[in-house]
């Protein structure tokens, strides 16, 4: 594997760094700067010096030095200038500026900030920085030698400063992780706590960590909305560089899934008249999402797996490997765990992407999120119309009552909530909702919900039981199977659908554990209450 450049980025310092002394005498002092290109176990291929006009002078000498005495080491001058080199809010600005516009390039270099040169407050600031990973880099810290000999340059340290005694600083900080949670749940202010907790943990994985992350929750949670969004995290925050692709598994079978995954050379098959390189070569350096991982067949779970452990893997008729550097985020609504027990999902690829799992709720599980996601999706309506569109007093609360009763099932969870506030925009008379709209809505989704084909718990069981089990089942089972999916698909938990399917005879029992013996039920089948579409 290429070693990745070392880059060390500091403030030169106007004292130290310009030592003792004039021509041959300053090498008898010690310069934090020039001593740590003389580190035996650090190689610096790159020092970007931060420095006002004023020093250029005491700069150009330095780099002088350096170059006598670590000619393999480039030295790039950033002028950066603090209007009071002691006030917190100057240099702070002055250095973050200068870390928003640095071309950070993470998969080639690795980055050091030194914080020994510059007053304490420049250091404080490159620290915090630095922590909240505005400069991708570790900290280093410059010791020098025991009584200044010249000889020696010194040694390197990690520094760990005491945050809690800036807490202005400290408090823009966690401002700024306020606004980074706003953006992953784009801007609506929830009030679930269990979304609020999910959204803060994915937040501190998505800013420290290149591992696979695994979505899951039922169709319509919000999955690839999220993943694009902690995409645009990474982006913002620099840890990433590539781009964002997305691919829905299920929309890809065969020959075409390996060649739209990993690419394919010319003449590898009958139509491929022209190399193509792969949406994981296309994710180089990026995110790659896979939104309904469950649905790769055996051969692309085996070279995904080889290319997430290895970065490397091989397209369809090529004779050599190729790289690629993407982090994953994958997406499903399946229930993975059983689909390895069938043999449908390799165990080893299950274990690698399961690492950092976070599951979306379903909408009927947030219901205090109701009223917040109504005012984005209106606010989203009146882009979409190019009208303002707002509700009624009386329409609003007619509308949030139904939305977060027992009778709304939203199946589609917030595909379906967006597609009803869309068509009420639609309706709306001026723009503005009214009580007979909103009654008239209401009346289609309970017809919607209502209208069911029995067929399709039978093709529901039939796609996911396997077809040889299937075949040998009775047609006794196969109704009773279809007439239990019907039932989880309706109930709000497993308890509710336990407590539905066994009414009468529960009630003969002294203790009754209706999801246990639903659970115990399905898995006659090799079947999940999740398998189902059942609320989670």
């Amino acid at each position: 594997m290429i070693r990745k450049k070392t880059v060390v980025i500091g403030l030169l310092g106007s004292s130290l760094d310009k030592g003792h002394g004039t021509d041959a005498g300053r090498w008898n002092s010690w310069r934090p700067t020039v001593d740590l290109c003389r580190q035996d176990d650090l190689v610096v291929d790159r020092l970007d010096l931060i420095h006002a006009k004023r020093d250029r002078t005491i700069a150009d000498v330095v780099i002088k030095d350096i170059a006598s005495v670590s000619p393999e080491t480039t030295v790039r001058q950033h002028l950066v200038e603090f209007r009071d080199p002691w006030d917190f809010g100057d240099v702070y600005e002055a250095l973050y500026q200068f870390a928003q516009s640095y071309p950070f390039d993470v998969e080639r270099e690795d980055y050091l900030v030194h914080v020994t040169t510059g007053t304490h407050v420049a250091q404080i600031c490159l620290f915090l920085l630095t922590e909240t990973r505005l400069l991708p880099a570790r900290l280093l810290q410059s010791v020098p030698p025991r009584r200044r000999q010249a000889t020696v340059p010194g040694s390197i340290d990690i520094i760990d400063l005491d945050l809690s005694k800036y807490d202005r600083l400290a408090a823009r900080f966690e401002q700024q992780r306020r606004d980074d949670l706003s953006f992953l749940k784009a801007g609506i202010d929830t009030r679930s706590p269990l979304f609020n907790d999910l959204i803060a943990r994915i937040e501190q994985v998505a800013t420290s960590s290149r591992s696979p992350i695994l979505l899951t929750g039922p169709t319509g949670a919000g999955k690839s909305k999220l993943a694009r969004r902690i995409y645009e995290l990474k982006k913002v925050r620099q840890r990433v560089t590539g781009a964002f692709i997305e691919v829905n598994c299920g929309t890809v079978r065969g020959d075409a899934a390996m060649s739209t995954l990993f690419g394919h050379v010319r003449g590898s098959f009958t139509g491929a008249l022209r190399d193509r390189p792969g949406l994981l070569r296309a994710a180089n350096g990026g995110v790659l999402f896979l939104d309904e991982i469950g649905e790769l067949g055996p051969d692309e779970q085996s070279a995904l797996l080889k290319a997430i452990e290895e970065k490397l893997f091989l397209p369809l008729g090529a004779d050599a490997e190729v790289r690629s550097e993407f982090q994953l985020i994958a997406g499903t609504n399946a229930d993975l765990p059983a689909r390895v027990r069938e043999g449908r999902f390799r165990e080893d690829l299950l274990a690698r992407i399961n690492l950092w799992t976070f599951r979306l709720p379903a909408l009927t599980e947030r219901g205090e999120d109701l009223e917040p996601n109504l005012e984005f999706e209106l606010a989203s309506a009146s882009k979409i119309t190019g009208t303002r569109i707002s509700m009624s007093r009386e329409a609003r609360e007619r509308f949030l009552g139904f939305a977060t009763s027992r009778e709304a099932r939203w199946p589609g969870n917030f595909r379906d909530f967006n597609g009803a506030i869309l068509r009420m925009a639609t309706l709306a008379p001026g723009g503005r909702i009214t009580e007979e709209v909103v009654r008239e809505e209401i009346s289609r989704l309970e017809h919607a919900w209502t209208d069911h084909d029995p067929d399709d718990d039978a093709r529901l069981i039939e796609r996911l039981i396997p077809r040889e089990q299937y075949a040998t089942l009775d047609l006794f089972d196969r109704l009773q199977l279809a007439a239990v999916a019907r039932i989880c698909k309706d109930a709000s938990s497993l308890s509710d659908a336990g407590r539905r399917l066994f009414a009468a005879s529960r009630s003969k029992k002294t203790s009754a554990n209706d999801a246990d013996r639903l659970r115990k039920y399905l898995a006659r089948f090799g079947l999940s209450w999740s398998a189902l579409g059942g609320r989670q």
